[in-house]
């Protein structure tokens, strides 16, 4: 009897295995794919830029697919114009548009096929501006430091409120390297040859929203950003974040929140089930075309934090590669004078006359160059 449990429950695996069949949907098989429009209208006398994509088949090797020589336009409700220029990969910008905020607003877009997208009209938002941005160091259940953002609008008015963030840090190379090839010899590196010491930058990628709705005042305190591990390089020496805030409308929040579901809390049962998101953008030559993206206007308020390791706990980076020296006892080694991949490394030049020997090691731990730009951000003072 118990063979026979087993052979059945064996019969039934192999029948759900040999029933499953690949699912393509018809939204990421398409060969044009669907328009998506990422950007914010800003209403000040910063400069605007939206960016026109299509999405790629999942199975295809291209992860970027811009919108090239299309015609990009705000409007205003009283027929008035604002032309966005072509810049790159699908980019188009505008300098200050410096708009009227008793008038509502919409993109159009005409693409190099003819098709044209419209948004629907949506009020100009006056965005507060950000109290404050500080940072807890979190213990529990990972070490590190949570970045996190106050702000308020006296007028109890905005509710909704987006964020993204530009990143800037400090960082070093996991060996130093004092020799530098010239020739078939080594010589001392000078100052303007040092690989050491870099800066690495990156932009936000998820999703960073907050609301006030159900409180009595429109008051958000430390509000998350992002949680930064201590083992990360970021906070090895110094850190910069420029944080960005954005006034939404109850429309576009529910927007951000259907995305932010789609893309970032999806990967078990207990997740939330993808859903359609439903944009505020709609293709007029094409109705039953899907188009990915929600226009908002509104002004943009703006501040930066910098943090250094001498605030922090004594932590310790982890290097993304894994490093090792080897020894070489001759100067004119081949695999030392090999800048493309080998470095050498130390002793330090010992002022005169050539060390006994000379440590070197890969390029990726030894030349910061690889990952970053030796040019120090203005604001690392």
């Amino acid at each position: 009897m118990i063979k026979l449990h087993k052979a059945c429950f064996l019969l039934l695996i192999s029948f759900f295995i040999c029933c499953r069949k690949p699912y393509n949907p018809p939204a990421i098989t398409g060969n044009e794919g669907y328009l998506v429009v990422e950007g914010v209208v800003n209403a000040e006398s910063d400069s605007t830029t939206i960016k026109l994509t299509r999405t790629v088949n999942i199975a295809n090797n291209v992860t970027a697919n811009p919108v090239l020589h299309a015609v990009v336009t705000v409007e205003n409700d009283q027929g008035l114009s604002f032309p966005l220029t072509e810049t790159v990969n699908g980019n188009y910008t505008s300098p200050g548009l410096n708009l009227n905020n008793s008038r509502t607003y919409r993109l159009t877009i005409k693409t190099a096929n003819n098709k044209q997208y419209q948004s629907d009209f949506v009020p100009l938002i006056v965005t507060p501006p950000i109290d404050s941005i500080g940072y807890n160091i979190v213990n529990n259940p990972v070490t590190g430091i949570q970045v996190y953002v106050n702000t308020h609008d006296p007028a109890n008015a905005v509710k909704y409120y987006r964020w993204d963030y530009d990143e800037a840090w400090a960082f070093q190379s996991k060996y130093i390297s004092y020799w530098i090839p010239s020739g078939n010899t080594l010589v001392p590196r000078t100052a303007a040859q040092n690989i050491t010491n870099c800066y690495g930058s990156d932009i936000s990628s998820d999703i960073v929203l907050a609301s006030s709705a159900k409180l009595e005042q429109d008051i958000l305190y430390q509000s998350p950003v992002v949680f930064i591990p201590s083992t990360s390089e970021k906070l090895e020496a110094e850190y910069s974040i420029l944080l960005r805030e954005y006034a939404l409308t109850a429309d576009a929040y529910d927007f951000w929140v259907s995305l932010k579901k789609n893309t970032e809390q999806l990967g078990s049962i207990f997740d939330a089930q993808p859903s359609q998101i439903e944009g505020n953008i709609h293709c007029i030559t094409t109705p039953s075309e899907p188009v990915i993206g929600y226009i908002s206007v509104c002004t943009v308020s703006s501040k930066r934090i910098i943090i250094t390791s001498a605030n922090l706990p004594v932590w310790v980076a982890t290097y993304p590669y894994t490093c090792e020296q080897d020894t070489s006892l001759n100067p004119y080694d081949d695999l030392v004078l090999d800048s493309a991949h080998l470095v050498a490394t130390g002793p330090p030049p010992p002022g005169i006359g050539a060390p006994p020997f000379f440590l070197y090691s890969t390029r990726e731990c030894v030349d910061c160059t690889i990952r970053g730009t030796k040019t120090r951000p203005p604001f690392f003072k």
